[in-house]
């Protein structure tokens, strides 16, 4: 029987959205409570019930993430929710992709990239949130806090400094495909829209499910007026995430305007 994961697992899990669970922990708690709430749903008359999918619930009730991460890490390895996400009921693949999101790395990531289309609309919410998360839980510490620092950078604005600063965790860590994203948003701020498919390009060559590095790709190909590649982008992004729904309507919108050229 596989070892639970051990109290150094939790501890840098929690230790890595600081003090008080953090605010990055908070932030992510909500977004997954948000993705979950409404989609309990044990089945009382099975005879067994995963204990996975009772602190699942529970989490529901409370979303006491903290709580939650201790429970889990407890019980199951990453490999055993790995199972649970391919081989559980509709329940348990919610309850596994959720601890995978909180307590996962990328070494998840083909997993919860599969989850995205999977025949269960929760299973795809819940995962369409974590994965984004796993992007960034690679390398060692100071590459993802310097990962971080990159993606804040770009919320803030500032592309400039975060297209050297990603340039400049390429050059030591070319196998992260999240700093090529995150470059290529800031190149694609920047007015730099072949440079953008390129950085974007590359992101999908490391990891084939990264579907926000296709949709990018699709934007800088409709601002190039190229609407055959930007449709190409874009269905590519739908195949891996089929819950985008704003690239489904570009899609509709390129289609209807391909026709009738």
């Amino acid at each position: 029987m596989e070892a639970a994961l051990d109290a150094a697992v939790v501890d840098r899990t929690l230790r890595a959205f600081g003090a008080s669970a953090g605010l990055r922990f908070v932030s992510l708690s909500r977004q997954l409570w948000a993705r979950c709430n409404g989609v309990k749903g044990v089945d009382t008359r099975r005879v067994r019930t995963p204990v996975l999918v009772i602190y699942y619930n529970r989490y529901l009730t409370n979303s006491d993430c903290a709580m939650f991460i201790k429970r889990v890490a407890r019980r199951y390895t990453n490999s055993s929710l790995e199972r649970l996400v391919a081989m559980g009921d509709h329940v348990a693949r919610r309850a596994a992709v959720l601890a995978l999101s909180l307590m996962g790395d990328y070494s998840s990531n083909n997993v919860l990239g599969r989850a995205l289309v999977d025949r269960d609309r929760g299973v795809r919410t819940i995962a369409e949130t974590g994965i984004r998360e796993l992007w960034c839980r690679v390398g060692s510490r100071q590459q993802q806090e310097m990962l971080r620092e990159v993606a804040d950078l770009n919320d803030q604005r500032q592309h400039s400094e975060a297209a050297r600063l990603a340039t400049e965790l390429i050059h030591n860590s070319p196998w992260i495909a999240e700093a090529w994203c995150q470059r290529g948003t800031a190149h694609y701020h920047l007015g730099q829209y072949d440079a953008a498919i390129r950085d974007c390009h590359q992101a999908l060559e490391i990891n084939p499910y990264h579907f926000t590095a296709a949709a990018g790709m699709g934007q800088c190909y409709m601002l190039q007026d190229n609407p055959v590649a930007a449709l190409e982008a874009f269905r590519r992004a739908l195949r891996l995430n089929p819950g985008m729904d704003e690239v489904r309507a570009q899609v509709v919108r390129l289609q209807r305007s391909l026709k009738r050229e």
